[in-house]
């Protein structure tokens, strides 16, 4: 049986410039390298600072892959319906080589409705445009000619396509992922529906995961990350003060008991073969973010290992 991974992801939201977020969120994958886990994960947001502050996410995963030597490199996600698909097809080569083969590839359609429009897209389109994106992404990994024959991808990436991550808020985008045998990306939150605003977020997520398990063909190891706001103190009272101004649903904060016992009540976590952990909305300081990885490392990611894979 293979162990339950353990990751850290970023937002780069740390209150400073964008120089100094790239800093610091190379220090803190660091920091988790460090401390054991098993991989980091990025997200990509253009334009928007305050959602995320990072529009380049493979150019910046391969700063961090000359820093450090085993932790694995995610994208959470690429909006890949804003991006011309060869280019990250082989921007994403280049970073597997130069990482030694740590690249994952989370992949998404995006979210932001005036994000689409500087790319000449409409948020509407988005469901289509990250279809043919796909498709064109996967079929340069898999060494297809490109519009002639001479043209193939290069350097090549065969196994590239192997570790792609679809992440989606739907039962049908869930079957989807398991059907063409990706990796299943679940959000620290969503929306509810409006006639259950009171609903779990496992209880939302739990039928997704079993639509994915249902149309993953046979001989196809699952994959399913699941995201979740986690920040651990050494003392409730000081995480609770960090968390008031900015704390949403779904957030589990605490001392290491507190957050243990909260993650523990999530039945998604017992069937998620990955699970990464971020601060975002809480936002904390640097050194608390440094110091919750700690924590996360000692007390956290043992207990949810010993759950076992979904």
């Amino acid at each position: 049986m293979t162990r339950k991974r353990i990751g850290f992801f970023t937002r780069l939201l740390d209150d400073t410039t964008a120089q100094q977020r790239y800093r610091l969120a190379t220090e803190q994958i660091q920091h988790a390298e460090r401390n054991g886990f098993d991989s980091a994960w990025i997200a990509q947001h253009h334009f928007h600072e305050h959602e995320g502050g990072l529009p380049s996410p493979l150019l910046f995963l391969a700063h961090v892959a000359a820093h450090t030597r085993t932790i694995r490199l995610g994208t959470a996600i690429i909006t890949l319906a804003m991006e011309n698909a060869l280019r990250v097809a082989e921007d994403a080569a280049v970073l597997d080589l130069l990482s030694n083969g740590r690249l994952e590839v989370g992949l998404g359609s995006g979210g932001t409705p005036t994000s689409f429009l500087p790319f000449g897209l409409t948020i509407e389109q988005r469901a289509s445009v990250f279809t043919d994106h796909l498709h064109q992404l996967l079929s340069a990994w898999r060494g297809d000619t490109l519009a002639h024959p001479d043209n193939r991808l290069y350097p090549a990436a065969p196994t590239l396509a192997q570790r792609v991550w679809i992440a989606t808020f739907s039962v049908d985008g869930a079957a989807l992922a398991g059907q063409a045998g990706h990796g299943l990306m679940l959000s620290r939150t969503q929306p509810r529906p409006a006639d259950q605003p009171d609903l779990a977020l496992d209880q939302i997520q739990n039928p997704m995961i079993d639509a994915y398990l249902a149309a993953l063909p046979a001989g196809v190891t699952p994959r399913i990350l699941a995201s979740r706001t986690t920040f651990v103190a050494d003392s409730t009272d000081y995480a609770r003060r960090l968390a008031k101004p900015n704390v949403i649903a779904d957030a589990h904060y605490g001392d290491a008991k507190t957050v243990l016992a909260s993650l523990l009540a999530d039945s998604t976590l017992q069937r998620a073969t990955d699970i990464s952990f971020q601060v975002h909305s809480i936002d904390p300081p640097h050194a608390d973010i440094l110091r919750s990885i700690e924590l996360i490392a000692e007390y956290i990611a043992p207990a949810l290992r010993a759950l076992g894979p979904a």
